[in-house]
């Protein structure tokens, strides 16, 4: 293989930008605003945004997107219009993700929302209403429903196992048990040896039944949008909880609303909405049995950091001819 020149438009130190140097002397690497730069000698490029204008990257060869999803792309020319491999960060923020839906599984079940706004009144309730009011929902024994059985839903399974969790686990194809994405060392299910249960999407009906709390952890597609509907909602038990760290589109965040109200569900926690920021007055922010974050479960530190090591790893086999790691499926939409 020839030169081949990578052009990074997200703001990588120097140092980041060192690291995929040293994969290969065949590699000039260089770094631009997006807005600003030359993508015309582009042969590799990493970015958030690709230019839509396809005639300004004639000789792209492939893209390494700095984000998970894909669905943001699903109206662009280079989604829609080329054939150039797209590969994404899928599995960099897998664990962090995972900790923060157990997270706030574990604040649900213990009450931690009413502790908070009772330290907020500055008292105890009364003896005979501590009780009721903070009992917990007992996680050891209890069923988790993981839809979409990713990088995300597979590192949570690990978690879930070590409480002694029931985990039933939904994906496109259960009979593809193995990972074949990107996971950090050490986290996951890679073989598929963790759920009690695997489940089709034509069988949601059954896992929403026997959870007592489901975690949404899917891409956004055309399959998934609105999966979780009014009818979903009341096919769970009224003590479950529901946790979405996927997509907000994959919700009807109007039935979710309403469930809430209504008691149909026991709680949820939300970091993710079909519309970001949702505006002020979105049902959810009336709803007292539900904890909303501003899509902050994928935070991390060291972000960046990680993201270079996949791309460089993805280099490393792009030079050798071998597979990319997370390489988009455009008719599955990940």
């Amino acid at each position: 293989m020839s030169a081949t020149t990578i052009l990074v438009t997200m703001p990588f130190s120097e140092s980041l930008l060192d690291r995929l140097r040293a994969v290969s002397p065949r590699l000039t690497v260089l770094r631009a605003e997006p807005e600003s730069a030359n993508y015309m000698s582009v042969d590799v490029l990493y970015s958030m945004s690709p230019p839509r204008d396809l005639a300004r990257v004639p000789r792209l060869k492939w893209v390494q997107l700095h984000m998970a999803g894909v669905n943001a792309l699903f109206d662009h020319p280079l989604y829609t219009h080329s054939t150039v491999p797209i590969t994404t960060t899928s599995g960099v923020h897998a664990a962090t993700i995972a900790e923060y839906a157990m997270t706030m599984l574990l604040a649900l079940a213990h009450r931690v929302p009413r502790m908070v706004a009772w330290q907020a009144r500055g008292t105890w309730p009364p003896d005979a209403e501590r009780w009721p009011l903070f009992v917990p929902s007992e996680l050891r024994g209890a069923s988790l429903g993981i839809i979409g059985y990713g990088s995300i839903g597979r590192e949570l399974a690990r978690l879930a196992k070590t409480f002694g969790m029931t985990v039933l686990a939904c994906k496109r194809d259960p009979s593809k048990r193995e990972d074949t994405g990107y996971a950090l060392p050490g986290t996951g299910d890679p073989d598929g040896a963790l759920p009690d249960a695997w489940y089709a999407p034509r069988q949601l009906g059954e896992l929403l039944a026997r959870s007592d709390v489901v975690v949404m952890a899917t891409p956004l597609t055309r399959e998934t949008e609105r999966m979780i509907g009014k009818a979903e909602l009341l096919s769970m038990k009224p003590s479950a909880y529901f946790i979405n760290v996927g997509r907000g589109a994959t919700v009807d965040e109007s039935a979710l609303a309403a469930a809430l109200r209504e008691g149909v569900i026991a709680g949820a926690a939300i970091d993710v909405f079909a519309q970001e920021p949702p505006s002020p007055g979105h049902p959810l922010y009336a709803c007292d049995n539900v904890i909303l974050s501003p899509h902050v479960s994928g935070f991390l530190p060291s972000y960046d950091d990680k993201c270079v090591t996949l791309f460089a790893e993805n280099v490393r086999r792009w030079l050798a001819g071998e597979t990319l790691r997370n390489l988009v499926d455009r008719a599955a939409g990940y």
